[in-house]
């Protein structure tokens, strides 16, 4: 039984590694998750602020590899155009569309108030 799930974490890892390697938005994802950890650490963000932090930047890539498992997965049923394929792939990229938006708001409402009081 051990061994059957260190087979599957082996598997996940290695899913990951390679999202991280051929995807672009991964790269974007992992530099954002970085500028917002250092962010915290400079403004010294509270506990309740690293929480939404964590889990939103986690979020982020879950949703991420999702829309590629997605957009993989219909490339792999199908190569040529498929009405149904197109469907799920904007619904996909619907889904970390909104999480962006999301996200944004989520740093804005930490950060931006801040960032004011440098200024002023």
């Amino acid at each position: 039984m051990i061994k059957r799930h260190a087979s599957a974490i082996g598997h996940a890892l290695d899913g990951l590694i390679w999202a991280v390697k051929n995807q672009p938005n991964y790269k974007i994802h992992i530099f954002l998750v970085i500028l917002s950890v250092l962010g915290g650490v400079i403004f010294r963000v509270s506990y309740v602020e690293w929480i939404a932090i964590m889990i939103t930047a986690l979020m982020g890539i879950i949703i991420e590899a999702i829309n590629t498992a997605v957009e993989k997965l219909g490339d792999a049923i199908d190569t040529n155009f498929n009405q149904n394929i197109k469907i799920a792939k904007d619904v996909s990229a619907g889904a970390m569309l909104l999480y962006a938006t999301g996200a944004m708001i989520v740093a804005m409402v930490i950060f931006v108030p801040k960032i004011i009081i440098l200024f002023f």
